[in-house]
């Protein structure tokens, strides 16, 4: 919390992503003053800093822009908005990661991922109730991951135990997986599905893909067009396979790529991130068999490209 909260202050009357309320309060002033105001901590959201430019904000929700910048602590039991927990029980975790964030470390000193901070958070909430889990350190386990510039919804589980049956029956605990993306352009088809075995080049690390069988691993994506305008168009892909960089790759094949991909031929950036969301996922629970689904919606700043 600040020391000082003099500023303007505001409450929402409808939901919308940060950096569009700001832009639509602060006409007259620069993008860059604007965008200023979330790198220097000058806003707070319900008595919060927060400074992602995509942070969803809601009906009801107060938010203040601080006169001067001010430096925040964050309370040692709050978890960070990077990820956001739609779901939690004894055995698991689904969050909503943001753009920008990656899944596990890539080895770097220091590197904040959704891993490390749901590792912090599942501790703290241990250390508060007094438990403790062999061998003495509660953690988190890896199940699936999502590219770092990719945002949505991830599946963590809380013990070696649920980690292990996620994954071991993986294809038949999940039922769906459902992502959505602004594309360059609109797909020849409506809808359709895309076929075909990818392969990773181990110098440059991308992905190949070929018609054919060669040896690679087999993928598979189902598209649906929702809708298209002034050179984009938005499209939901459902995985019936789940291959590194797939629907980035499938899109890029129908001449369509996501937009913001420049690796894989992307040639504007109209959001300023990498297009593509992992929107909901329905899976068997590995311990109650309950049928479990998530869904985040499509995020705000996506559909701002295509009014109504």
């Amino acid at each position: 919390m600040s020391e000082r909260t003099e500023g303007r202050k505001y409450k929402l009357e409808n939901d919308t992503t940060l950096l569009e309320y700001l832009f639509s309060k602060c006409r007259g002033e620069s993008r860059t003053t604007v965008k200023s105001y979330l790198s220097r901590g000058q806003i707070l959201v319900n008595g919060r800093n927060v400074t992602a430019f995509d942070f969803g904000l809601h009906k009801g929700d107060f938010l203040v822009i601080l006169d001067q910048a001010t430096r925040f602590r964050k309370h040692s039991g709050e978890m960070d908005t990077r990820v956001r927990i739609v779901y939690e029980d004894e055995h698991l975790i689904v969050v909503d990661k943001r753009h920008a964030v990656l899944t596990i470390s890539t080895g770097r000193d220091g590197e904040v991922t959704a891993y490390s901070l749901l590792t912090g958070y599942v501790r703290r909430q241990s250390a508060r109730a007094g438990r403790k889990t062999a061998p003495g350190v509660p953690g988190i386990f890896i199940v699936h991951r999502l590219d770092r510039d990719t945002s949505g919804l991830i599946i963590f589980a809380k013990d070696e135990q649920t980690q292990t049956r996620l994954q071991d029956g993986w294809n038949e605990n999940i039922l769906e997986r459902k992502y959505v993306a602004v594309v360059e352009g609109t797909p020849q088809e409506k809808s359709g599905t895309c076929t075909s075995w990818l392969s990773e080049n181990p110098k440059s690390l991308k992905m190949t893909s070929s018609p054919v069988d060669n040896g690679g691993k087999k993928a598979v994506t189902h598209y649906n067009t929702i809708s298209s305008a002034g050179g984009y168009s938005l499209v939901e892909f459902e995985l019936e396979t789940g291959r590194k960089n797939q629907i980035r790759i499938h899109a890029s094949g129908m001449g369509c790529p996501v937009a913001g991909d420049k690796k894989y031929g992307a040639r504007s950036n109209p959001l300023g991130r990498l297009a593509l969301h992992a929107q909901s996922i329905a899976f068997r629970h590995p311990w109650t068999r309950k049928m479990m689904r998530f869904d985040t919606g499509i995020p705000r700043i996506f559909k701002s490209m295509f009014p109504e």
